[in-house]
């Protein structure tokens, strides 16, 4: 766990609860979240090259630096230790910052998919309801609140939030493959063989690139836990191996049968899985697994809330321990031993976000879409810092704990260009966005607000860091 050289307090204590499995489960329901395919599928079947690009030069460079530095820091932290024992306090601070505050603003986009598969399955009325952003702002921080408090309850309860979520997810996404594979097998493919032609791709596609990077962080979530896995040299490679190809197949294939079911003008980005499902059962005549596969989705959000929440709450939880943030955020619940007021601090700012996201007169749709570049921007960020802390691996002095260096190299370089693609293309308006100049402001003032906050932050905890241990020093 990360702690600080000054503090002379116990370092709190965590429990070792998470398996091989676990982790695995874990990567599945934080990484193949099908709420981000349907704004992939918009862009058209174009999009299946960029999958392609983003598994090779990002997604499997992911899996390469999450072992070895892993390896390296096994402590509580993850990306946020990496990158301060890299490249010091400052970096791992705003790396950590970056990290916690991305999926602050995807976990509102994932709550926000969830309402709109209830409102795609509930008719017409509950439709129009669910387009007054008071009641969908209201419940969705219900939701939210409700899974914060599971969290605090028990790691274990969590953890096994966690893991159905993900068995929920690989369910849902064989059902939508299988789906599209009968659909090819008896009407046959209804696209022209050139419309997956890479020449197709402009501007507005290549927007969506960021977005699939986006889609394939998580690996590291894990890891973000470290003081919480069980012989984590043993669990966190094959975690990592199994949780990865298991969500490279569910995004692959669950894009592929949504491209081949639904026109892309019809795409809908809070209802697209389960639209592009009600076509293919009205096509086979098997509507009853609608409602099923509903459910399946809504447990798999569910899990991937949790997840985010909680790996979020521990970036916080050790910022606290360090001091570079108020130390209430590294306190343990006295009964449940978990960390509670990080925890709330996530899911109060969440809240705030979703209240915040409605400003302006944005669509449910268009608050939806801007939460979910503002959570690749920043996560971007936080992934530039661990590529260039395996690069300094690869590079460096700094001997790499795997065999092959050729590995590790390929990994760090790609990985940091595919990266800073992914971050600026984010800036880039999709398909869905009603008002440009609106979601541009937004992006743009978002950014440097809490970038600025960072910074602020930082520079006033470490003077009182100082202080504190001059007084220590005097006494």
């Amino acid at each position: 766990m990360a702690t600080t050289a000054m503090a002379k307090e116990p370092v709190p204590h965590l429990k070792r609860a998470l398996g091989v499995w676990d982790l695995t489960w874990l990567s599945v329901v934080a990484i193949a979240n099908l709420n981000v395919v349907p704004i992939i599928a918009a862009s058209g079947p174009t999009t299946m090259w960029l999958w392609l690009a983003a598994l090779t030069f990002f997604f499997l460079p992911q899996g390469i630096a999450v072992i070895e530095l892993s390896r390296q820091f096994p402590s509580e932290g993850g990306v946020y230790v990496w990158t301060k024992q890299m490249y010091g306090d400052f970096h791992g601070f705003i790396c950590g910052w970056c990290y916690w505050t991305a999926n602050m603003f995807f976990i509102p986009s994932l709550l926000f998919y969830l309402l709109g598969l209830f409102a795609y399955i509930g008719g017409p009325g509950l439709a129009r309801l669910a387009e007054n952003p008071l009641f969908f702002g209201g419940l969705t921080i219900t939701l939210l609140w409700l899974t914060a408090f599971a969290n605090i309850r028990n790691v274990g309860i969590g953890k096994w939030v966690n893991n159905v979520g993900g068995l929920g997810t690989l369910a849902a996404a064989v059902i939508l493959i299988l789906l599209g594979a009968v659909c090819v097998w008896k009407f046959g493919i209804s696209l022209p063989a050139s419309s997956f032609s890479p020449r197709h791709i402009d501007a507005s596609i290549f927007s969506s690139f960021g977005v699939i990077c986006f889609g394939l962080v998580g690996l590291e979530l894990g890891c973000v836990m470290g003081d919480e896995i069980d012989n984590p040299r043993r669990s966190v490679p094959r975690g990592v191996l199994y949780g990865g190809v298991l969500s490279a197949f569910q995004y692959v294939g669950a894009t592929l049968a949504l491209v081949l079911a639904v026109r892309q003008s019809d795409m809908k980005v809070l209802s697209g899985v389960l639209q592009g499902v009600d076509k293919m059962t009205v096509r086979l005549g098997t509507n009853w697994m609608l409602m099923p596969l509903a459910l399946l989705v809504a447990v798999s959000v569910i899990g991937a809330t949790s997840a985010w929440l909680s790996g979020s709450a521990r970036i916080l939880f050790v910022s606290g321990i360090d001091q570079y943030l108020p130390k209430v955020f590294g306190k343990l619940h006295s009964k449940h031993q978990t960390p509670y007021v990080a925890l709330c601090a996530i899911a109060t700012l969440s809240s705030c976000l979703i209240a915040m996201s409605f400003a302006g007169s944005s669509t449910v749709r268009e608050a939806y879409v801007l939460l979910i570049d503002l959570a690749v921007v920043l996560q971007m960020i936080s992934y530039s810092y661990v590529y260039a802390s395996l690069f300094r691996i690869a590079f460096g002095r700094r001997g790499s704990l795997l065999a092959n260096k050729w590995r590790i190299r390929f990994a760090a370089v790609s990985g940091m260009l595919t990266t800073a693609i992914g971050l600026v293309v984010a800036f880039i308006p999709s398909h869905q966005v009603d008002s440009v100049w609106r979601f541009e402001i937004k992006m743009i003032a978002c950014f440097a607000a809490l970038l600025g906050l960072a910074a602020a932050l930082f520079s006033y905890y470490s003077r009182q860091r100082v202080a504190s241990a001059a007084l220590r020093v005097e006494a």
